[in-house]
């Protein structure tokens, strides 16, 4: 898993066992492989380049994956037990509207370097359905997680779902890492360690009132948002209203924004269910970077307490990793020719079998 705050390439190894549709996992080996900055610099720019060196780029990114993988299997002594790779590769392009969706990482060259099967290309068979082709990790919350009523993931982008009895719903939030590392990378930080700097800062409210009014998130859901909306919107309004030196007032002002929003997805989400002006208690299970940020989980603590939604941290290895985890559980409903996607959460014309195959291995 390649997540929009560049953080690095996630590689999980698992163990899954169903039995009755109900599904167990063992998370035996996890990895983040960072970007060296000349990667990082070729995964941001990418959607600038011309079709050929995009096409490029995506056979290199595979190669490089690939490579990665068979590392972290000869690193965790996982020869011959690992029987299928998925791979989520890293987004660049994502217009549902157009039916188009993009990830970099080709599918054919991870085969090629690993000599084992693998799925990529997880997300275009729901936006050729009409999907948003995202969130598609709520399959996972639904299989694996469904003691939470919630599950918020703070990556790059935050997003949420929920579930009651068979009712799931799940969209993108807001932008949150993504725009919280381009902030810290000002004051010549990689990342802003436990929200320290945002806890420093001051209110700027005028600057919180104008990223609340975003008209993203006057949109029903279903909905999704890419890399370009924290790139080329927010960040840029962030920056024409504080400039350059007042970086700490910026995270705190953002961080801020972050916990409304995710108070607003939920409060929408019970505006819709059973649970619309009579709150009953509920957990959320919170993983992604941002479950490291301190002042942000306490920023969202304090503003769902009033809608009795407990916070959730679990251990360390399913807050980093937990996409990464989903993103095999994907896989292996790919191999099994099962539903992977929920056309109740991506909008999509029904439930889908998501990723195209690449067989490594000679025949």
């Amino acid at each position: 898993m390649s997540g929009s705050s560049l953080d690095g390439l996630d590689i999980a190894y698992v163990q899954f066992h169903e039995n009755a549709g109900k599904w167990e996992f063992d998370i035996k080996a996890v990895e983040c492989c960072e970007y060296t900055p000349d990667w990082k610099h070729k995964l941001e720019s990418s959607i600038q380049l011309n079709a050929l060196n995009y096409q490029l780029l995506d056979v290199a990114f595979g190669h490089w994956t690939g490579e990665q993988v068979n590392t972290f299997i000869n690193k965790h002594q996982l020869q011959y037990q690992v029987q299928l790779i998925a791979s989520h590769g890293h987004t660049t392009f994502h217009l549902p509207r157009e039916k188009l969706t993009a990830q970099l990482g080709n599918g054919a060259a991870i085969a090629a370097q690993t000599g084992l099967p693998v799925i990529t290309d997880l997300r275009s068979m729901d936006v050729a359905l009409g999907g948003q082709g995202a969130p598609i990790v709520p399959v996972g919350d639904k299989l694996l997680f469904n003691d939470f009523d919630f599950c918020l993931n703070i990556g790059g982008i935050a997003n949420i779902s929920y579930h009651q009895n068979e009712t799931y719903l799940s969209f993108d939030i807001c932008p949150a890492n993504r725009v919280l590392n381009l902030l810290a990378n000002e004051a010549g930080y990689e990342l802003d360690d436990g929200g320290q700097m945002a806890e420093a800062g001051s209110l700027n409210a005028s600057l919180l009132h104008m990223l609340n009014d975003l008209s993203y998130y006057k949109q029903d859901f279903p909905k999704s948002l890419s890399n370009s909306f924290g790139n080329d919107v927010v960040y840029p309004l962030i920056k024409q209203e504080t400039g350059n030196h007042n970086i700490y007032d910026a995270l705190h002002t953002y961080t801020v924004h972050i916990a409304e929003q995710v108070r607003n997805a939920a409060l929408t989400i019970d505006a819709k269910t059973d649970h619309a002006g009579s709150p009953v208690p509920r957990k959320m299970l919170v993983t992604g970077g941002g479950a490291f940020n301190r002042y942000l989980v306490k920023k969202i603590q304090e503003r769902l307490a009033p809608l009795l939604i407990e916070i959730v941290l679990p251990d360390e290895n399913i807050i980093r990793y937990k996409e990464a985890l989903i993103m095999a559980l994907i896989g292996v409903l790919r191999w099994r020719e099962e539903n992977n996607c929920l056309a109740s959460v991506t909008g999509a014309a029904r439930n889908n079998i998501g990723g195209a195959v690449w067989m490594g291995a000679e025949a």
